[in-house]
This record gives C-alpha cells, structure tokens and sequence, in this order.
C-alpha cells in the first residue's frame, strides 16, 4: 500500500543538516506501524514528506502505486485530502466551528457533504465515544475529548492512510493510554493503514510493528 525507498532529505544553509538519508519502509494495507525516536532525529519530517507537504532530496513514495515525488502540487493536494487523515498533538480544532463541523471537515474539503454526510460524521462521533457532544463547541470538551475530535475527523471520510504525530504528547498518562487504545481500534475497524510517531516505547507498543529512527536510519525494532 505504502513503500518507500531510499528516501533522502537535506535541509541547505551554512549548517546544511541531512535528517533522512536512505529510508526504506514498506506498509501494507491495515496495517498500524509506529516510528519511534528521539525529538529532533527526523520523525515529523518522515511524515511531512509522506504527506507530500515537503519534497524528499532522493528516494521515492509510493502510494497505492502513485508516485508521490511525481505530483505537481495541486496533485498532492488532491492525494492529501482524499486518501489521507491527520491526528496531530495540537489538535488544531477549530474553535469557531462545532464538534461536527470539525468532523465534517474533510467531507467538506472533498465535496461528499451530501444527504449522508450527516450520517459519517455522527457515526464516527459515536465511534470515538462523543455521539453526544456534536453541537458542543470544542471550548467544552477536555484535551482527550479534543484529540478524541481529531480522530474522528481524521477517519470520517476513510482515508487510505493515517499519519499520527505525537498524538498524545499533550495528555496527561492515562488519557493518553486512553486515546492510544482508541486510535488503534479506530483505525482497525476502519481498515485504513496508519503511521505513528512518537518518542515513546509505551506508544510504539501498541502498534502492530515498530521502527526505530536514529541517524543512521530506520531499523525494525
């Protein structure tokens, strides 16, 4: 589903800085693997370019058998909203908007806000625990109601893969034990593929699979 091969990313200036050289990772669909490391070694910037929000050096992404070094932007805009979710450690709810409305917005971005749309965004709500809270504003929920929000929204209109960056590094342990075991059974029920990321052994265990990010690579763990 996902494969990536030799990927490379250097950032330029007088201390010019090689955070990625040679990765390799290969995901298959359904599958839930975590990236584990130290902050700063490269794991958000793996994710980026993933997501096709940055352009890898050398190497090349391959998603569902799209090249994503290929794509002209706009392309990449089209592949991000349609076949990718995000849950990330800020949350980035917007706060103008509903539970709902949050949840709905990736329905709203692909143009599938049809008669049944309503029908998605409740059942994912309910998915996640919050059938209940959906005409609350996000100033109401707690952080792991919030996070809870996020995946909601990230799942709502069944991407292909989700990219999960540090998504409880913002919780306290037991709300974040809490999320973890929901973002594993959410992403399992929905049958999509998902990367997390985190510096985290406890995290990186529940998943199916863990790689180690250091600098000299990526290593299963």
């Amino acid at each position: 589903m996902l494969s990536i091969r030799g990927l490379s990313k250097t950032y330029p200036g007088p201390r010019s800085r090689t955070v990625l050289a040679g990765i390799d990772l290969e995901l298959a669909a359904g599958e839930y693997v975590a990236v584990r490391g130290e902050s700063g070694i490269g794991k958000s910037t793996l994710l980026n370019l993933i997501a096709g929000l940055d352009r890898p050096d050398a190497g090349s992404i391959t998603l569902d058998g799209v090249d994503l070094a290929q794509l002209d932007n706009d392309a990449l805009t089209a592949v991000r909203r349609a076949r990718m979710g995000f849950v990330f450690q800020a949350f980035h709810i917007l706060p103008y908007l509903t539970v709902a409305q949050n949840v709905a917005l990736p329905l709203l971005l692909n143009h599938k806000l049809d008669g049944v749309a309503g029908d998605a965004v409740n059942e994912m709500l309910s998915a996640v625990g919050l059938g209940d809270r959906g005409e609350s504003a996000p100033s109401e929920l707690s952080g792991g109601e919030l996070q809870r929000v996020a995946i909601a929204r990230a799942l709502v209109h069944r991407p292909q893969l989700i990219l999960a960056d540090e998504p409880t590094g913002n919780l306290d342990p037991e709300t974040a034990a809490q999320v973890l075991a929901l973002l594993r059974n959410s992403v399992k029920r929905a049958g999509t593929s998902g990367i997390l990321v985190t510096h985290s052994p406890a995290a990186a265990a529940t998943t199916d699979r863990v790689y180690v990010l250091t600098a000299t690579g990526l290593r299963s763990d």
